[in-house]
């Protein structure tokens, strides 16, 4: 980072003149929207000076990944480069063809129909039907699976609501290496996409993964997993979700559409 541009920062982030506490009264009269505006403006030229691709790099995205690192612009940035360097290596051509992945295709694991009560496209995972593949066709599985949701997104939504349904999940369906490779692109690659989980059907055995799993989810992610009860399963979708909407599995009226249909 040039000496301009981290002075400009440190003038942003900390002020020059004001006390502690009226800097915070400041801070407080600013509204959010303005203050993630000013950090997106200094983001540009720091990306730019790094990787010239990043002119192709829209607001929203950027903002998805200040709000990620909590408004840090440097964290922010240093986290999008990274995720600019994975995609043209992970994802030469822009994309995942379907015939790169056609095991976890063939689980018919995964559907996307309808929208929750705020717009949001909404996401069906049964986790049941998942065979452990090898770690680098799973992680082009969910790369292809969020850039399907990604480009479903209506306008003015930038996120998607997920349920991941774990009756019948055994130890044969468990697979901490891919939950692992599927967070990790979930949470670098595709920050603030995700606007909240519902993990129903729980069983007490999968409380052993998820132990060995729960340690990686960053804390922006952790507030919104919702672990819910099998009693309060559809009364609590319904919150969300509209029963027109509501997968008809749970007693709703939207059938299931399988992702690489979508």
């Amino acid at each position: 980072m040039s000496s301009y541009l981290r002075q400009k920062l440190n003038s942003f982030q900390i002020g020059t003149s004001l006390s502690s506490s009226e800097s915070d009264d400041a801070k407080q009269q600013v509204p959010i929207e303005e203050i993630e505006l000013s950090k997106i403006q200094l983001m540009k030229p720091l990306l730019l000076s790094q990787d010239p691709s990043a002119k192709d790099v829209d607001d929203l995205m950027m903002r998805r990944f200040l709000r990620a690192r909590d408004l840090d612009v440097e964290k922010a940035s240093a986290m999008l480069l990274k995720y600019l360097k994975w995609k043209k290596e992970f994802v030469p051509n822009g994309f995942i063809s379907p015939d790169e992945i056609p095991n976890d295709l063939a689980h018919n694991k995964l559907f996307m129909q309808g929208y929750d009560k705020t717009g949001r496209p909404i996401v069906l995972v049964f986790a049941e039907r998942h065979k452990p593949t090898t770690v680098d066709e799973f992680k082009r599985f969910v790369t292809f699976t969020l850039d399907k949701i990604c480009a479903r997104m209506p306008s003015g939504h930038e996120k998607f609501t997920a349920i991941a349904d774990l009756q019948g999940w055994g130890y044969v369906n468990s697979d901490i290496r891919g939950y692992l490779a599927a967070l990790s692109i979930m949470q670098d690659c595709y920050p603030e996409r995700l606007g909240k989980l519902f993990i129903v059907h729980v069983p007490y055995i999968f409380m052993t993964a998820w132990k060995m799993v729960y340690p990686f989810i960053d804390k922006n992610t952790k507030k919104k997993i919702v672990f819910v009860d099998d009693k309060k399963l559809q009364s609590a979708l319904l919150e969300d979700i509209d029963e027109t909407q509501l997968p008809d599995t749970f007693g709703g009226k939207m059938k299931l559409v399988p992702i690489q249909e979508c």
